[in-house]
């Protein structure tokens, strides 16, 4: 399914549901959550030990001091978007995608991590998810591909003219919100090595997460 979100069609319907999903108002605090469930984050994460002997030299290579200066510069950097808070689904993978082909429908399941976001991280969040729990970033989609989703995402029900400027408006403001996902779900991935019981080697995506944070920083920022 991870290929299938390059599909045009899908990726079209997608945009379309996800646009639709965040006009809806849920009752309560409307404060946007990335960056206090990264303060959270952060604080559980540097914190950690493990039993195992080669798990925890991996883990004292990681600088928190770094990874913090890093979460300042973002949300310092993204402040200047005035991206829309939105109720957010905020882990759009495939997995969370279901399509009734008989009915010829799409549908957005599991709100396990929905709360109200800034729309920018919503959009760059899913374009990660191309890559897949593997971080095949090979997978990611290209500007074009973004551009589609975009212009889809904008402009839900066919009824109006996106101009060019509004597309690469929101293509700078989600590929920035993209770094911020890289940084949250590096951080979560931390916590999950230490307490979750699922067989899946969450230190070594941490790593997989931050390292391409790093590589894309620099690259995005240019954009800006």
């Amino acid at each position: 399914m991870f290929a299938d979100m390059r599909d045009p069609k899908l990726a079209a319907q997608i945009a379309k549901q996800l646009n639709k999903f965040h006009q809806v108002q849920i009752p309560g605090s409307k404060e946007p959550q990335l960056w206090n469930d990264m303060a959270k984050f952060i604080d559980k994460a540097s914190v950690l030990s493990f039993d195992d002997a080669e798990k925890q030299k991996k883990y004292e290579t990681i600088s928190f001091v770094e990874i913090h200066n890093e979460i300042y510069k973002l949300k310092e950097l993204t402040s200047h978007f005035c991206s829309p808070v939105v109720f957010a689904h905020n882990d759009l993978l495939c997995g969370n995608i279901m399509v009734n082909e008989e009915e010829e429908k799409l549908y957005l399941i599991d709100f396990e991590y929905g709360s109200y976001n800034y729309r920018g991280f919503d959009i760059g969040n899913h374009f990660n998810e191309y890559a897949g729990y593997e971080c095949d970033y090979s997978l990611y989609p290209t500007k074009d591909q973004q551009y589609h989703f975009i212009r889809n995402y904008l402009n839900p029900d066919g009824q109006k003219e996106v101009c060019d400027a509004e597309i690469e408006a929101l293509y700078v403001e989600s590929s920035t919100y993209m770094l911020a996902s890289h940084l949250y779900w590096a951080l979560w991935a931390l916590i999950q090595a230490k307490m979750s019981s699922i067989n899946f080697d969450y230190l070594g995506y941490f790593f997989l997460r931050y390292n391409q944070y790093k590589m894309k920083s620099k690259e995005c920022l240019q954009q800006t």
